[in-house]
């Protein structure tokens, strides 16, 4: 009985694979290296079904066509050193597969691809980028500084101001938007503590720690949304921490992009107004204060 509801499970599992997604392996869909990441976990869980399937169909057996019988005595045996061998070396071959397998797929999981037709024109290069950065084959990459604070997700689009450090770059909480078909860099950082950007659909986790950079990427072929948290237990507000990324076309990133720094220039100039009008209240205390 036992052994029939593996099967059937096995079964289910593997011929419907849409009914539970996300459910027992990584959500996939969003991008390339969640996607690869998918396959090997599920690679490896497929092995260890059928390993699971066999021991413990092999114990059911021995179970039942060797159970206490009257009359019956055990056979005494002292081991057998050709099974022996043959489980140990079975088990070694398994794990040098998973290793060779994981391995050749890891640099498609670490390495960016190039953006695809119809993406974000990024005729200058890499949009502001840093030594030790992550870089797609033709070195054209949409960068956005990813920054953990206690208890939020701030989103720096670089490279659209002069400033290398990117003060005055748009930037936005909580929402990050992208366009398709094109390669995102993601340079993690952090404020405060440790925290963890993830993504399910969109890739692995990535650590934000402080006095440290970390690279990630991802490219998404197709409008809409993707949502994750910060998967690092810090503080009292993590679960507050929740991220999302919104996909949309090139024209409705670039238009996007000009309402923020419009914004960011409005908020400026308020600002800057406010700062004028403190100044202009602090001297006329000085006055009344020194006649």
């Amino acid at each position: 009985m036992l052994l029939c509801s593996v099967l059937v499970l096995a079964v289910v599992f593997v011929l419907a694979p849409s009914a539970f997604a996300g459910t027992f392996t990584p959500e996939q869909g969003g991008s390339p290296n969640a996607n690869h990441i998918a396959g090997l976990y599920k690679f490896t869980l497929y092995i260890a079904i059928v390993i699971f399937v066999g021991v413990e169909g092999a114990l059911a057996y021995a179970l039942f066509a060797f159970r206490a019988r009257k009359g019956r005595v055990a056979k005494q045996m002292h081991g057998n050193t050709r099974l022996e061998i043959g489980w140990t070396v079975g088990a070694a071959l398994i794990v040098v597969a998973l290793a060779v397998a994981t391995f050749i797929d890891l640099h498609s999981v670490r390495d960016p691809v190039n953006s695809g037709p119809g993406g974000l024109d990024i005729s200058d290069g890499v949009q502001y980028e840093t030594t030790g950065a992550i870089k797609p084959p033709n070195g054209r990459a949409l960068t956005i500084q990813v920054n953990g604070i206690q208890y939020v997700w701030r989103y720096t689009y670089l490279g659209n101001t002069s400033n290398p450090d990117g003060l005055g770059d748009p930037y936005s909480y909580y929402q990050m938007v992208v366009p398709t078909n094109t390669t995102v860099v993601l340079k993690v950082v952090s404020q405060d503590v440790v925290h963890s950007w993830w993504i399910p659909q969109l890739g692995g986790k990535v650590q934000a720690v402080p006095g440290y950079t970390n690279y990630t990427w991802f490219k998404i072929s197709k409008p809409g949304n993707y949502k994750g948290q910060c998967s690092f237990l810090c503080g009292r507000g993590h679960a507050r921490m929740i991220a999302e990324v919104t996909a949309v076309s090139p024209a409705r990133y670039v238009q996007w992009i000009k309402q923020q720094k419009a914004y960011l220039a409005q908020a400026d100039a308020q600002a800057e107004k406010f700062r004028a009008e403190l100044g202009n209240q602090g001297a006329g205390a000085v006055e009344l204060t020194n006649p």
